[in-house]
């Protein structure tokens, strides 16, 4: 396992990985996090698949639930049993969690890394300890508190390429103690970046995403000065925002990584936990993706309303998991600290993600 505290490598590395990159009209997740005064820890992000809907349901899982892995074979993988209960969203249906969080304030979320991602060669011989990447989040929330604790156990797992043909994934974890990592399978082994700007988004690496800041080293919060070029000729901002301009406003995973470190750090701290959910989702409202701009041919674009499906924020310390869907933009949440982990029972059920949204008519008298 690699571990990166500090950014290592070469400009001319991250070259390579520029000139290797290509588009994917589907991939264009984007994940924010912000701390409030009284402590709060929130993380966010959206979920952007614009090819179909993907069948997304919230998940409740009991301590003690047993979930076997699968393996690219069929044969049984490695058996997990909650050390504690969570609760998560599931994507086509079955078990590949896209993010999750548990009773003790760890939470995990899957983000697509096309062609990047290097998971370790399938060996059935190892069946016992290996799972596919879309169970990692299953893994992890179900045994550990911190990640701390999960970054030890790294080592011992064997993780392999989910075996359905959709790419390779990384993934972010957070914890309520306000530690926060992006985890990479780059050449078969994780390599943990830590994640202290708070945002992730797809490919390329995230430690390009991180040398590519340096590229907007001009950007800052407020107006740019006004300055005399030459004699009677003065330069003066139109509107508010001007120091900003520059900042990248297409949807490509290292713009809106861009885009999304600059709202965050510039963001104002927020009182509560609460406050805080509600500017991520404000927050993150810039980052929807409407189906469309994905799509050279318009004859073949799905019958979406956008390819942001859905869009959550939980609150780690408060241990409450909101969520909104595209069709539906009241806020719902599930408190965790009030559910009994050791005697619900687990349960899947859909977001209503085509359920569309209600309107409140006024009566004008």
């Amino acid at each position: 396992m690699k571990h990166f505290n500090l950014l290592k490598g070469s400009l001319l590395a991250a070259a390579a990985v520029v000139a290797m990159w290509t588009p994917h009209s589907a991939s264009a997740c984007t994940g924010v996090s912000f701390r409030a005064a009284d402590g709060s820890y929130v993380v966010g992000r959206t979920m952007e698949w614009s090819s179909f809907v993907m069948d997304s349901r919230y998940m409740v899982v009991p301590r003690g639930y047993t979930m076997v892995a699968q393996t690219p074979s069929g044969d049984d993988g490695m058996k997990i049993t909650a050390k504690y209960g969570y609760v998560g969203i599931g994507v086509l249906k079955d078990n590949l969690l896209a993010e999750a969080v548990n009773e003790k304030g760890l939470m995990g979320e899957l983000f697509y890394f096309p062609h990047y991602g290097v998971f370790e060669e399938y060996n059935p011989k190892y069946n016992a300890t290996t799972i596919e990447d879309g169970q990692f989040l299953s893994w992890a929330v179900a045994n550990f508190a911190t990640i701390d604790e999960l970054e030890k156990e790294l080592k011992n797992i064997h993780v392999v390429p989910y075996g359905r043909g959709f790419g390779t994934a990384h993934f972010r974890l957070a914890d309520a103690t306000g530690r926060q990592v992006v985890i990479e399978y780059l050449d078969g082994t994780p390599t943990v970046f830590e994640d202290k700007v708070g945002v992730v988004t797809n490919a390329p690496s995230f430690e390009f995403q991180m040398l590519n800041l340096n590229n907007y080293v001009n950007l800052m919060p407020g107006a740019a000065p006004t300055r005399e070029i030459a004699p009677g000729v003065e330069l003066r901002p139109f509107g508010a925002g001007s120091a900003s301009l520059g900042l990248p406003g297409d949807v490509t995973p290292p713009s809106r990584f861009v885009r999304a470190v600059f709202y965050v750090t510039s963001a104002r701290q927020q009182p509560t936990g609460h406050d805080a959910v509600l500017q991520t989702f404000q927050i993150l409202n810039n980052f929807d993706i409407p189906v469309g701009i994905e799509y050279p041919d318009p004859k073949v674009m799905p019958d979406m309303l956008s390819a942001t499906q859905w869009t959550t924020a939980v609150d780690l310390k408060g241990l409450k998991f909101y969520y909104r869907t595209q069709y539906n933009s009241t806020l719902r949440c599930i408190d965790l600290s009030k559910i009994d982990f050791s005697t619900v029972k687990h349960q899947l059920r859909d977001l209503d993600l085509i359920k569309e949204q209600p309107v409140e008519y006024i009566t004008i008298r």
